[in-house]
């Protein structure tokens, strides 16, 4: 059916549910300008439609892929001991997914029945590959990968220390690599798959005192781009898909500080069940491509693209909330 077919079929459906209106109403909308502007909104919602549709199929490969079977999956989660890891293994235990755990800290929390826990050292590439040999004997080859692991420090780029530098990258970036060299080729030779990256907003434009998470967020949306292109080019799996996803501010302990004065801090801080639930939509309806939650902050995604000077000034706001916060923890700090 051509486009020219569709608006007419859209006419045709809005002249019968016109013509049941009151009258008044039936002059009203019979005006050149009201009709001109309800044209136009129909035309808007049709492109909006479009433009999802595309952007749905061009994400997937323009592949379809056979539905979601929890019997089937074996997901594996880096840093499912808190935070939004944590909430993503008992999400997927009501869907009775297997579901094995990586993490350098232990669970303090009875784990449910379908979930296993190795203790893992991310930022080792070593210690990756011999907990992945243990998986691979116990439980078979992971269907799903979640690079959900991150650290997070606060400080200036001269104030913070070497080692929480270099933590930070090596494991919200550099152990990214480390995994998917580990469980992507299982999923290449069976044309099955999905490798989900717990990016950030920060992906889009960072602020002070937040350089190297920044960095390493701005550097784990890069890899999944690239990820993304080597996966359907080079190995030609067009049905293992990718997805990265952008939470803004999460209540987990990685950002206690703001938490605590959430008040003053003056962004809305949303809670794990928020992200956990749109990584597991993306893996039940097999949905590759870019989530960003809440879905109202998509817009932060075009920022690079907007004059530097509204740039600069978006960067300056955030950047003076965390001033604020910092004169706020040097008062309470006299006071006490």
């Amino acid at each position: 059916m051509s486009v020219s077919n569709i608006l007419q079929l859209c006419s045709n459906k809005a002249e019968i549910i016109i013509s049941h209106l009151p009258l008044t109403v039936q002059d009203f909308l019979a005006r050149s300008l009201v009709r001109r502007s309800f044209a136009l909104l129909a035309a808007a919602q049709l492109l909006r439609a479009l433009n999802r549709y595309l952007s749905r199929k061009a994400q997937n490969n323009w592949v379809q892929i056979k539905p979601w079977n929890s019997r089937n999956e074996l997901v594996l989660v880096t840093g499912g001991s808190s935070g939004i890891g944590k909430q993503m293994v008992f999400d997927l235990a009501k869907l009775n997914v297997r579901t094995i755990i990586f993490d350098i800290q232990e669970p303090d929390f009875s784990l449910p029945s379908t979930a296993y826990f190795f203790k893992v050292d991310l930022t080792s590439s070593a210690a990756i590959k011999e907990a992945a040999a243990q998986v691979y004997k116990a439980h078979g080859h992971p269907t799903v990968l979640i690079n959900n692991a991150g650290v997070a420090s606060s400080g200036t780029i001269l104030d913070e220390p070497e080692d929480r530098i270099r933590l930070t990258l090596e494991v919200n970036t550099l152990s990214h690599f480390w995994t998917v060299k580990e469980f992507l080729p299982s999923m290449i030779q069976n044309d099955h798959g999905h490798i989900v990256t717990i990016a950030s907003i920060a992906s889009f434009a960072s602020v002070g005192e937040m350089a190297d998470y920044g960095a390493s967020k701005a550097g784990a949306l890069a890899f999944h781009e690239s990820l993304t292109q080597e996966i359907k080019h080079w190995y030609k799996s067009r049905r293992v898909r990718t997805s990265v996803i952008h939470p803004l501010w999460v209540q987990t302990p990685m950002i206690g500080e703001l938490v605590e004065n959430r008040a003053k801090f003056g962004q809305p801080i949303m809670s794990p069940e928020k992200v956990s639930s749109a990584v597991i939509q993306q893996l039940v309806k097999g949905n590759g491509g870019q989530v960003v939650v809440p879905s109202s902050y998509g817009f932060v995604a075009m920022l690079r693209g907007w004059p530097n000077w509204f740039q600069e000034r978006a960067r300056d706001q955030s950047s003076l909330t965390f001033v604020k916060l910092r004169q706020l923890e040097q008062e309470l700090r006299k006071s006490a």
